[in-house]
């Protein structure tokens, strides 16, 4: 049966991982806007070793999140997640017990060790039917948004009223929390499906690497996130400069974050229903050139700092939610998995380079030099971004095949001359067809009621 209803384990299982992967994201962020004020009371803490602190978890994170997503396959998703969850949580123990720079920046990389992404989303992949899979990954992907906004106001009042090692205490509670919601909520799958929309396949990284397109968009994901970190290494102290006392830090989040979600929709719809996604891209990398020009003229006028932050979130949150999809868009039939693992892998690569890039720069000559750096980086993002071509919009399905279906290797043909398919590929060992599709012309409906009822003497006739 074709049943598009979420089954209640499916949603039980949604929810569960989206809480569990939220309570890693919102630990890690929240450190974010508090480390460069409250980080140089520590002892031996310098702007560069402060900026490294901020960004080694994002090295850590880049080098173990493949390999991990590789072993769950072996191991079991869920002792997986419960081990990365338990390393975090020592990370996090380790930089609340320290009061040492260097004892901050062990914990940080403990803390990116625990990379436990791409077996949540193996997980979910098992707990969830191909038809409502894409709601589930969906719903992981807004509780990611809304996770970073809450964190930016957290953090902050958390530090402000209890101190930096509470706020790593309390970070460790959440990844104890996490496991506990692992072991008792989540349901245990009944085996794994081998699914190359979510998971990674092994030998399949050259046909990424290798894809023009999608190394732009890796280099997209690697320049936001490298200006998120550095941009965070001098806002706060910005702010304070300007008069702003770093107890209210969490006035300017909030509301930066509450403005900037309601403007995201309007960008969303243009790229995604207007068919605008490069247009939009464009506009977005020449918002956050904007933005870091504006940070860096403003010196003492809070005004402009807080028109600067604001400018640079708004196209920050957009470039969230519509990278991934043009990774999605872009990724050849079968190897989204893949390549939504090396994009993730160069996310963790950007947070590494801001962090440690932006505290070089901090320390040689305070949040000006980090700003400007910021700009340049603009600049030469804005350059590559001209280039990209308007991406083909299309979605992504896994099929599962019947014997039947199997046994015939003309239907990969029959299946790309049909309305609305641009691409096919066909894994009898997986029992799957992976079909890129315009979804205004057809749809996973019509496919697999084509599929059933497939007769190859007829469909060659």
């Amino acid at each position: 049966m074709n049943d598009y209803k979420m089954l209640p384990e499916e949603r039980l299982a949604t929810w569960g991982l989206g809480l569990v992967f939220s309570l890693r994201m919102l630990g890690m962020f929240m450190v974010l806007p508090v480390l460069t004020t409250y980080g140089m009371a520590l002892s031996g803490a310098t702007k560069p070793l402060i900026g490294i602190a901020i960004g080694i978890y994002g090295l850590t994170q880049a080098i173990f999140q493949i390999p991990f997503g590789l072993i769950s396959d072996r191991v079991g998703r869920k002792p997986l997640i419960v081990g990365g969850l338990l390393i975090f949580a020592i990370g996090s123990m380790v930089a609340a017990t320290s009061n040492s720079i260097w004892g901050i920046i062990l914990g940080r990389a403990l803390q990116g060790s625990g990379a436990i992404a791409a077996a949540v989303m193996a997980l979910l992949s098992d707990l969830t039917r191909e038809q409502n899979r894409t709601k589930a990954m969906a719903f992981i992907g807004v509780s990611f948004g809304i996770t970073f906004a809450i964190a930016m106001v957290l953090g902050p009042i958390i530090t402000h009223a209890f101190g930096l090692s509470a706020l790593f205490w309390g970070i460790a509670a959440l990844a104890i929390a996490g496991i506990v919601i692992t072991l008792t909520v989540i349901p245990n799958p009944s085996g794994h499906i081998l699914n190359r929309e979510s998971g990674i396949v092994r030998g399949g990284f050259s046909k990424v690497l290798k894809n023009g397109r999608l190394l732009k968009l890796n280099i997209g994901i690697l320049c936001l996130h490298t200006l998120l970190m550095s941009t965070f290494l001098a806002l706060p102290v910005a702010m304070e400069n300007a008069g702003f006392p770093s107890a209210d830090h969490w006035k300017a989040y909030l509301v930066t974050m509450l403005v900037s979600f309601v403007a995201v929709v309007p960008f969303i719809i243009i790229a995604e229903k207007k068919r605008k996604m490069k247009q939009v891209f464009v506009l977005c990398v020449a918002m956050l050139f904007i933005s870091e020009a504006i940070l860096l003229c403003s010196g003492q006028r809070l005004w402009m700092i807080f028109s600067g932050v604001q400018l640079f979130f708004v196209a920050f949150n957009v470039m969230e939610a519509i990278l991934p999809s043009l990774i999605a868009k872009e990724s050849p039939a079968g190897y989204k998995g893949t390549a939504m693992g090396v994009y993730s892998t160069s996310q963790f690569i950007g947070v590494a380079l801001g962090g440690s890039l932006g505290g070089w720069l901090f320390g040689l000559s305070g949040v000006s030099a980090v700003f400007l750096g910021s700009t340049l980086l603009c600049i030469l993002w804005f350059a590559i971004s001209m280039t990209m071509k308007q991406p083909p919009y299309v979605s992504s399905l896994r099929i599962e095949l019947p014997e039947s279906a199997l046994k015939d290797n003309r239907l990969e043909a029959y299946l790309k001359m049909s309305t609305g398919v641009n691409e096919v590929v066909i894994v009898p060992n997986e029992r799957s067809a992976y079909i890129k599709i315009d979804s205004g012309k057809t749809s996973r409906a019509k496919l697999e009621q084509l599929i059933s009822s497939y007769q190859p003497q007829l469909a060659y006739s």
